[in-house]
């Protein structure tokens, strides 16, 4: 079980606790100031220090230990997130009281464009989304939040991951409970903060992808698709098959998708 699920599970995975969509945790008055002024502070700022970082990543390699000690311990505290494949997803979204569908801030941070793979969830008759500041996109308040069932939801999502995109879930102040974001290595703000400086500000998912060698025809298909560099080729006995290193796999399961074989399967941590 991983370090989120031991503090905040309470012998639970952690987004499976109830305990961490609960209201009263959204009545905490730092946390609505958090959510107030959330985009800009989680995104514009964010990407201004991922800039610095990269810089200093390229030169040495590596970051100072306490810079990304550092790092790790805000997003813990701030705004966390963990890779879920499409069943947990679809779990999750499942429960709530109501999904809105909400433009990314990532992508609207690098490029200005409006893409709506952002979806806000909420248990209770109160919606922590209605405190966001939607200028951040120039938009008044309450415009460009679309109200969805969580089946269409989970449709949509689904139709993104045929796109390549991974599924992840965020807190709002951990423990709470209240984001899912769909996206690509090249847009997401988590994935360029581990691909550009090599810092984790999200956890791998409860699942690491295995390769049924009997099955692989080594294709390569599932290489390809990988966006964390764990899939290798092996030779076996004469044949090339499939190797995924489960310290490096975030468990999305976009390999599996690809896989026409049948050779990739999702197995518990």
């Amino acid at each position: 079980m991983c370090e989120f699920c031991t503090k905040h599970g309470d012998g639970k995975i952690w987004y499976k606790n109830a305990k961490n969509y609960a209201q009263d945790l959204l009545s905490d008055l730092e946390r609505r100031r958090y959510i107030e002024n959330f985009l800009s502070s989680a995104f514009s700022e964010g990407f201004q220090t991922l800039g610095r970082l990269e810089t200093i990543y390229r030169k040495k390699g590596k970051l100072p230990l306490a810079v990304k000690t550092a790092m790790v311990d805000k997003a813990k505290a701030e705004h966390f997130g963990q890779v879920l494949p499409i069943e947990e997803i679809s779990e999750v979204v499942g429960k709530a009281r109501t999904v809105v569908r909400m433009p990314c801030a990532c992508r609207w941070n690098m490029d200005k464009k409006e893409e709506r793979c952002c979806y806000a969830v909420s248990y209770g008759p109160e919606a922590w989304y209605q405190d966001i500041d939607m200028a951040y996109f120039g938009k008044a308040s309450g415009e460009g939040m679309e109200q969805l069932s969580p089946d269409a939801a989970t449709a949509q999502m689904k139709a993104m991951e045929e796109q390549g995109r991974v599924h992840t879930i965020w807190t709002m102040m951990t423990p709470f409970i209240g984001a899912i974001c769909n996206c690509t290595p090249r847009d997401c703000l988590a994935m360029l903060t581990l691909s550009g400086a090599g810092v984790e500000t999200m956890e791998r998912a409860e699942f690491a992808a295995q390769v049924d060698q009997a099955l692989c025809t080594g294709c390569g298909l599932c290489d390809a698709e990988c966006h964390f560099s764990a899939i290798e080729s092996h030779q076996h006995n004469g044949a090339s098959h499939a190797h995924i290193d489960p310290r490096k796999c975030f468990g999305c399961g976009l390999c599996r998708r690809v896989c026409s074989t049948g050779a990739i399967s999702l197995v518990a941590r």
